[in-house]
């Protein structure tokens, strides 16, 4: 696939990117190396290859989960204006 001066007039106007007439022969040139790329990659048989999520074989490390901190809901509700089985009350916004 490759781009006319048209496509990246539009695609400018669409980005909202101001491209200089001058610049856009470039631009144009760029666009067509980046589409020519994306062509011969797509021209590789991957079958039988698992996708990656990261080009590194690496592992998470991860801590235990506990508890760390105490329950303070009690402390935290007690300065809030209204409060009711353990919930915040809030004035209804939507009806």
């Amino acid at each position: 696939m490759s781009l006319t001066p048209d496509d990246v007039r539009r695609l400018a106007r669409l980005a909202r990117i101001a491209i200089q007439p001058e610049e856009s022969g470039a631009v144009l040139d760029r666009l067509n190396r980046v589409l020519g790329l994306i062509d011969q990659m797509r021209a590789i048989d991957t079958t039988g290859i698992e996708p990656m999520a990261h080009a590194v074989d690496v592992v998470q490390r991860l801590r235990p989960d506990e508890v760390r901190e105490s329950d303070q809901r009690e402390l935290y509700q007690s300065v809030a204006p209204a409060v009711e089985d353990g919930l915040y009350l809030v004035p209804k916004v939507i009806e």
